[in-house]
């Protein structure tokens, strides 16, 4: 992401009581326990559901942009992770029309954000299963605990999802927390004359009797679901191929097209560079969406296809945002308080970037950083609060910690750190003591001094 600028115990009773008084019973008798209602981040404490593991998101949406109303089939494809009687999906707002798992019709009901389904049988630990939610209303976007929008943003002609950290509730149900990654198939229905991006490959392109548009998006790679994207308006569209076989599929709506051109056009030189530094791009796809301006108050890199709003759409902030595709989106942090493994490494790749082709040391942009007061604010791998996820250090300070290590360990190591840490934790989860201790495996030296000012210390260095 571009750096912005800006339910209780009881209630968990009280669902659990329902449950056991049946709900909307439909009999069947079940020897499981409920899941957790959430995964004890330690920002999002009720985000995330325990009991079971998403593998694949089928979500089938139609949109009417000149009303706001979104119907919605959510199909999820998970597996016990211990014997469940019921279990929970993130969901903010809109109206549950129907619930079944494995086909059968699911008693639920809805507590906040939570939305509680009991299957009719026990599903016993180990087993796969699938739980298909039928939905409709207008959503309406999250503000967040630093003042900015998330979730499903509506626009003059459409509308344009973005879920970091928890938004992505509001227009799909699902285990909202990074630590559970899932492929997904999108189906997208809109009027005619009106266009859809997504994730991933575009697989078919289909027009209805009634005139409306059906296209279908295919991720095939884990994705959290804070990335997942659906931006909705009048778009024009560029393609092009990156690194000999990935394709790239550009959108920018009008007011922005003409000038977002050249640059969309620079995203396969620029993941040819990336590739040099980080190793394999770790995706099927690549893009950009470029919004009107507006609608969006930040750059957020939304899996395979980052989204912009046009006056944050420069060179500084794609290279950011592509360099997540890498650091954030295939290696995921496992709770938001390993947020600087995002925004550290992606800050790093604009200095790596300015210093190869710009001629600017990184060297000069860790001077610039270090003698900046609001980087000192929180040491980067321990943000105080929610509202700080988002702040200067998180961004600056995670970078200069890079920076740092590269200067212990030479150039030669730090590059092979650089390759290495994608790849070990490719489509998979990481926390910061994974990467103290992957970086320390490499250098095949104890790191813990420089950890402990850098990633952990609460002052600013005497020296830098």
């Amino acid at each position: 992401m571009s750096q912005r600028s800006r339910t209780s115990a009881a209630a968990l009773a009280a669902v659990l009581a329902l449950l056991a008084t049946g709900c909307t019973d439909i009999g069947g008798g079940v020897r499981g326990t409920p899941g957790a209602a959430g995964l004890r981040d330690p920002y999002f404490p009720k985000l995330g559901n325990g009991g079971y593991d998403v593998g694949h998101y089928g979500l089938t949406l139609a949109y009417d942009p000149a009303s706001g109303r979104l119907d919605g089939t959510a199909e999820i494809t998970a597996r016990a992770t211990q014997d469940l009687s019921a279990f929970n999906l993130d969901l903010a707002g809109l109206t549950v029309r129907r619930a079944t798992v494995d086909g059968a019709p699911a008693a639920y009901n809805r507590a906040g954000n939570e939305l509680t389904l009991r299957p009719r049988e026990e599903l016993p630990e180990g087993k796969q299963f699938r739980a298909t939610v039928t939905y409709s209303g207008v959503p309406e976007p999250l503000t967040d605990a630093d003042g900015s929008e998330e979730g499903w943003l509506r626009t003059a002609g459409g509308a344009v999802a973005v879920g970091e950290p928890t938004g992505s509730m509001t227009w799909f149900p699902g285990n909202h927390h990074p630590s559970d990654k899932a492929s997904y198939d999108l189906t997208l229905t809109l009027p005619a004359g009106v266009d859809g991006v997504s994730n991933g490959v575009r697989t078919a392109r289909r027009t209805g009797p009634d005139g409306r548009v059906t296209t279908v998006w295919h991720t095939p790679e884990p994705m959290a679901s804070y990335l997942a994207t659906v931006a909705i308006g009048r778009y024009e569209t560029g393609t092009a191929t990156a690194l000999g076989t990935v394709p790239v599929l550009t959108a920018a709506e009008p007011p922005a097209a003409a000038g977002s051109a050249a640059l969309r056009g620079e995203i396969p030189g620029i993941l040819a560079r990336q590739v040099k530094r980080f190793g394999p791009y770790p995706f099927s796809a690549a893009g950009a969406v470029v919004t009107e301006n507006g609608s969006l108050g930040y750059a957020l890199e939304t899996q395979t296809r980052p989204v912009f709003p046009a006056d944050s759409f420069d060179r500084t902030t794609l290279v950011h945002e592509q360099a997540h595709q890498w650091f954030g989106n295939s290696v995921t942090p496992k709770s938001w308080r390993d947020i600087w493994l995002n925004e550290g490494f992606a800050t790093y790749a604009e200095w790596l970037y300015s210093e190869e082709y710009e001629h600017v040391p990184a060297r000069t942009r860790f001077e610039r950083a270090f003698a900046q007061d609001a980087n000192w604010a929180f040491p980067p791998a321990a943000p105080p609060t929610a509202e700080n996820l988002f702040d200067p250090p998180v961004y600056q300070r995670g970078a200069m910690a890079l920076h740092k290590l590269r200067e212990t360990v030479g150039d030669r190591v730090f590059d092979e750190i650089l390759r290495g840490w994608p790849a070990k934790y490719r489509h998979a989860n990481a926390t910061t003591d994974d990467f103290t201790a992957y970086a320390e495996s490499v250098a095949g030296r104890d790191l813990k001094t420089l950890w402990d000012v850098w990633l952990y210390g609460d002052g600013k260095p005497r020296t830098s």
